[in-house]
């Protein structure tokens, strides 16, 4: 299994149960096929620009190891949820 490192950028007006429901739901995603190592809420950070029509985000990072056939369907997830704005998954180096 190879290691990732996935950052999504959430909607900032969100309550914290909401992105609490975020967080259950990726880490579900990944655990399916792999296994999450770390979840860190870096919180509301201003975003370089404007990004549909928000100027701020919430930012999560999440490292994980899976095997890579689960990046396409964890992408497909970011890109359905209407609370994603941003997101990027890296392979991290042994």
């Amino acid at each position: 299994m190879n290691k990732y490192e996935s950052v999504i950028i959430i909607k900032p007006n969100l309550e914290d149960e909401e992105i609490e429901g975020i967080i259950t739901e990726i880490t579900n995603l990944i655990n399916q096929n792999g296994k999450v190592t770390a979840i860190d809420k870096l919180g509301i950070k201003k975003l370089a620009y404007e990004i549909e029509k928000c100027k701020e985000g919430y930012y999560i990072t999440f490292d994980f190891e899976a095997k890579s056939e689960i990046i396409i369907e964890l992408e497909r997830h970011y890109r359905i949820n209407k609370n994603i704005i941003k997101f990027i998954t890296l392979r991290k180096d042994d």
